[in-house]
């Protein structure tokens, strides 16, 4: 090295990147499989969430509603939690994420997410790439495929709530994902009680517009080579290369067959579609929703993965609190998830419209801590705080929250920011 330095300048990064190459786009490659990547706060930009404060009212009409109902002064313990997730009932406005194939996410930890979730009676989504990558069936080393997952769920969920969402992406669609869970056995006690839901992923809020990426050894990868773009990003000195797979193509109207064909290939699921955080949210979401869609799940920016560039965690997407804004809260079913694991911000994305709101890699530490019930017990500390914030500003259900409730109060000129307005998403769900 010469000495040469420099000021206001990220020097320390150029010479990484001199060092390793394309490798410096991604994080060190010995944490692949044992970390949880995503967007920190502040690495997004503003984050409306964590801008806006909560703000009661002094005057509650609907606590002297409740008090006329109870013959008595409301509690916080009054506020009922219970809830429709996308069709399926709810004990709470809350549901397990998609963990999908990350090795990051262990056997054990995957299954104890699955059984306290089923044991606390709130939906569990099944991510994608999980049968390609581990198979659908379960046996003795391979408990974290798709059945694995649905039968630790069921085996300690109560009658009438829950359900599960099995995810398929473009990466699954050749495993035929949805084909091989409608027709199995297992899968019939959800059927009939109506709590099996597919949900088509257009993207992650990760790494908007990007598929899948995994780190792979150069045997498996070989076995892979006509189905993904593998690049040896690496280095020749190491036998690891990135394996990345495609995110798929939707305009407006591939996403209305897609959910038409849902519908028509597999009348007794619940259709939901999971969207990433991108300019045009608010329109993709309307035009699931007049295509059918009995949910939209949005996952923004701060959403965890496995495996991505860091520009892209850090620079790429929309932050969960302006894709809330920019839909707005039109009645149907949103779902919310991006660094969910306390009472604030889920108390926030309710009142920007969200029904429920996603546990991901809360959930996963949280089982991490204690496999047994650290799930159980993150979940009964949201809920209390669920309900005080709930009841604080003097309402008793989740859905009766609104931007009333905030402050500085979104979307108050009828338009939210940069987003359409409440007219153009009308149009298009009048359109169908």
């Amino acid at each position: 090295m010469t000495g040469l330095s420099t000021r206001g300048f990220p020097e320390e990064q150029v010479r990484e990147r001199a060092r390793l190459g394309a490798a410096a786009a991604f994080p060190p490659r010995q944490d692949y499989g044992h970390v949880l990547f995503g967007a920190e706060t502040g690495t997004v930009g503003r984050d409306p969430l964590d801008e806006l404060r909560l703000v009661p009212p002094i005057f509650m009409p609907q606590r002297l509603e409740k008090l006329i109902e109870l013959g008595r002064e409301p509690l916080h313990t009054d506020v009922a939690l219970d809830t429709v997730i996308g069709g399926l009932r709810s004990t709470l406005p809350v549901y397990l994420s998609a963990f999908g194939s990350t090795r990051a996410a262990g056997t054990e930890q995957v299954l104890a997410a699955a059984r306290q979730a089923g044991r606390l009676g709130i939906p569990l989504v099944i991510g994608e790439n999980i049968v390609p990558m581990t198979g659908y069936r379960s046996g003795a080393t391979t408990q974290r495929s798709v059945l694995g997952r649905i039968t630790a769920y069921l085996d300690e969920l109560p009658d009438e709530v829950g359900g599960v969402a099995v995810q398929q992406s473009t990466e699954d669609a050749d495993a035929e994902v949805w084909n091989l869970v409608y027709s199995d056995p297992s899968s019939q006690p959800l059927l009939e009680s109506g709590r099996l839901a597919f949900e088509l992923k257009v993207g992650q809020g990760a790494k908007p517009g990007l598929g899948g990426m995994t780190v792979l050894d150069r045997a498996a990868a070989a076995r892979v080579d006509e189905q993904f773009a593998l690049d040896p990003v690496f280095g020749a000195d190491t036998d690891l290369v990135l394996r990345s797979g495609s995110p798929g193509t939707f305009t407006q109207e591939i996403l209305r067959q897609q959910i038409r064909l849902m519908r028509n290939n597999f009348p007794r699921v619940k259709v939901w579609v999971k969207l990433h955080p991108g300019r045009d949210v608010a329109h993709a979401a309307a035009t699931a929703w007049a295509a059918g869609a009995d949910a939209v799940t949005v996952d923004g920016a701060e959403g965890g993965t496995g495996w991505a560039p860091t520009a892209t965690i850090a620079q790429l997407g929309l932050p969960l609190g302006e894709c809330l804004a920019r839909i707005g809260n039109r009645g149907q079913c949103l779902l919310a998830s991006g660094r969910m694991w306390e009472g604030t911000r889920a108390v926030k994305s309710l009142a920007l419209g969200a029904t429920a709101v996603g546990l991901g890699r809360a959930a996963l530490v949280a089982v991490d801590e204690d496999p047994e019930a650290g799930l159980t017990r993150l979940v009964e500390c949201l809920a209390l705080e669920l309900r005080l914030l709930t009841s604080a500003l003097g309402k008793y259900a989740p859905a009766a929250l609104g931007t009333e409730d905030l402050w500085p109060t979104p979307g108050a000129n009828g338009r939210t920011a940069e987003g359409p307005s409440v007219d153009d998403r009308e149009q298009v769900l009048a359109r169908g």
